[in-house]
């Protein structure tokens, strides 16, 4: 049964599985077809498996021409049918993992999916779990589940692996292909298949001695993007109370050509790895009852960022003789970061309810996020739509706070337009506005 499928894996005569069509498994589904793989798609969302058959976009920056040929490609099918995964030779599970109103793991996505893929099994398949998550999760979660709801046995009859994703939206500088996978796998057969598979389409893989240790990995390299990022918002804070332009202050730094990485503050942390990854950790390091002080304090700093902005918005619009209270507000940029319509965990959403708590009247500008969708946390916003980009529009708003600097952000005219802008991305750097006018936080 192992030589069967590795066989098949390495004559490229598999079938590849995909069960979750989000911001991880699409462009898996993009990069395995690319390589000549057939692939299919498996998800719960009516919608994106109609968008995916018809070539209709619904991630943005993956762009009109990948769907368009993943729609036409008889090597490429996509449905809401999971007793289908009898079909693939290799299942890879791409659910999202979020953090519970206590800030701890709610791995209720990647449990029902397992149990889904359970019950739809067959011998001789290799399941790989793509999902951020804890160390642990694949020995303690995934397999008993498989096992239990197939009756099969793993290592035996199956044959489970974990390799983390490590997607970053809209670079067009790294896409799924060229970014080495770290594989971690349940016994030296499955990890065999699991590195054998990838090799066929990804450009390095990294092997590590387990399962846990690649679910260590991705968690190290989130954290520590999460503790620099909180380091830099704090020097934000501390220089410009000392009148030191902190952008200014990284520039410099990041000409030293080793011992520094530069990374850029802004009004928080978004999208759906820094600001929760961090925390499956912390979760599970209570389990060996060891402290996480240092992960815990990036954390505060960064979750207080967008309060810091609120305190430097209400100094702006006091030099401007007015009230928080009954003006209006403009947010630019509601996607996390830059040209990406990703909106997960968007720090945006927390500024939108600290102005309101405040009494302000809200609206937001984002060509990428024309309408809010609908969401766990911030379900009350969907359906609200972004104003449009005039200066009759832009010129009504008492204050305009940069949230995200999209490329496609005309600056120069917003120096035009707006009264007061309050710039949390240094976006407005190099663009002429008025005495007065702009506030950087």
């Amino acid at each position: 049964m192992l030589q069967e499928l590795l066989t098949k894996i390495e004559n490229k005569e598999y079938t590849i599985g995909i069960a979750g069509l989000g911001y991880v498994g699409l462009p898996l589904m993009w990069t395995f077809h690319e390589r000549g793989m057939p692939v299919i798609g498996y998800d719960i969302d009516q919608n994106k498996v109609d968008c995916l058959n018809s070539g209709t976009p619904y991630i943005k920056h993956l762009g009109e021409e990948m769907m368009g040929k993943l729609a036409k490609s008889e090597r490429c099918d996509s449905t809401t049918d999971f007793s289908r995964l009898k079909e693939a030779d290799c299942i890879l599970m791409c659910v999202p993992t979020p953090l519970n109103h206590h800030r701890e793991p709610d791995m209720t996505y990647v449990e029902q999916t397992t149990r889904t893929v359970s019950q739809n099994m067959r011998k001789g398949q290799l399941v790989i779990l793509e999902s951020t998550t804890y160390p642990g999760t694949t020995e303690e979660l995934i397999i008993p589940i498989l096992e239990e709801g197939s009756g099969l046995s793993a290592e035996t009859d199956f044959y489970v692996a974990y390799s983390p994703e490590r997607e970053d939206p809209g670079n067009e500088n790294f896409n799924t292909a060229k970014i080495p996978k770290v594989v971690g796998a349940h016994g030296e057969d499955a990890l065999k298949l699991a590195c054998a598979l990838y090799d066929t389409a990804i450009v390095q893989t990294v092997p590590v001695s387990d399962c846990k240790t690649a679910e260590a990995v991705k968690l190290t390299e989130n954290i520590f993007r999460s503790v620099n990022i909180a380091m830099v918002n704090e020097l934000k804070v501390i220089y410009q109370a000392m009148g030191i332009d902190v952008h200014e202050v990284l520039d410099a730094a990041g000409t030293k050509p080793f011992g520094f990485m530069k990374f850029t503050p802004g009004p928080g942390l978004g999208g759906h790895c820094i600001p929760i990854d961090p925390f499956y950790l912390t979760w599970k390091a209570r389990e060996v009852e060891q402290p996480t002080r240092f992960i815990e304090l990036a954390g505060e700093i960064n979750t207080d960022m967008p309060r810091y902005v609120i305190r430097k918005t209400l100094e702006a619009m006091n030099h401007h003789k007015k009230a928080l209270n009954g003006s209006k507000v403009l947010l630019v940029g509601l996607a996390y970061k830059p040209n990406v319509d990703d909106d997960r965990e968007s720090p945006t959403y927390k500024l939108m309810e600290l102005f309101e708590e405040m009494g302000a009247e809200v609206s937001y500008y984002d060509s990428y996020v024309p309408k809010i969708k609908p969401s766990r946390e911030y379900a009350h916003y969907a359906g609200r739509e972004s104003v449009n980009w005039d200066k009759d529009t832009i010129s009504k708003f008492d204050a305009v706070v940069i949230s995200t600097n999209h490329g496609d952000i005309n600056y120069s005219e917003l120096g035009e337009w707006a009264s007061c802008i309050v710039d949390t991305r240094n976006a407005m750097n190099g663009y002429a506005t008025k005495e007065g006018q702009l506030f950087k936080a």
